[in-house]
């Protein structure tokens, strides 16, 4: 009866070892899987960091080129303001209409003198030849006169 008991007590010890062996590799895989998921989620967020990053550098440089275009845009808004204040005086309307559209007051004469346009420099070979004779008879007359 002891040997069996004793033979009790060594299956009983053998079974409780092969069941902690069995949760011991049961928790070794479960270790294992957390590893692979928390891995998996720090390239996840590292992914992200390096994109969020690389979106505001050049959302950055937009901005720096947008603003430089708005104050361009500005200033010569102001500078057309100013234009405008400028011609729409009564003596610049005047002097636009003097100049330009050859206007006069009600007491004065105007008087335009029309240059006539100058002559071409290089006449085309036809021309030229016409021009040649011409001036090759005008003086053969005057020669022979």
């Amino acid at each position: 009866m002891a040997t069996t008991r004793r033979q009790q007590n060594t299956q009983e010890i053998n079974t409780s070892e092969e069941l902690k062996q069995k949760l011991d590799k049961k928790t070794g895989f479960y270790y294992s899987f957390l590893t692979l998921v928390l891995l998996f989620c720090l390239i996840q967020v590292g992914f992200g960091v390096i994109l969020n990053v690389s979106k505001t550098i050049s959302y950055r440089a937009k901005i720096s080129t947008l603003q430089k275009i708005k104050n361009a845009a500005t200033s010569r808004n102001d500078d057309l303001k100013e234009e405008i204040k400028m011609f729409s005086s009564m003596s610049s309307l005047e002097g636009i209409a003097r100049n330009n559209l050859k206007m006069a007051s009600e007491d004065e004469v105007l008087i335009l003198i029309n240059n006539p346009p100058a002559e071409k420099t290089m006449p085309n070979k036809k021309n030229f030849l016409k021009e040649f004779i011409k001036s090759k008879l005008k003086t053969g007359k005057t020669n022979a006169e």
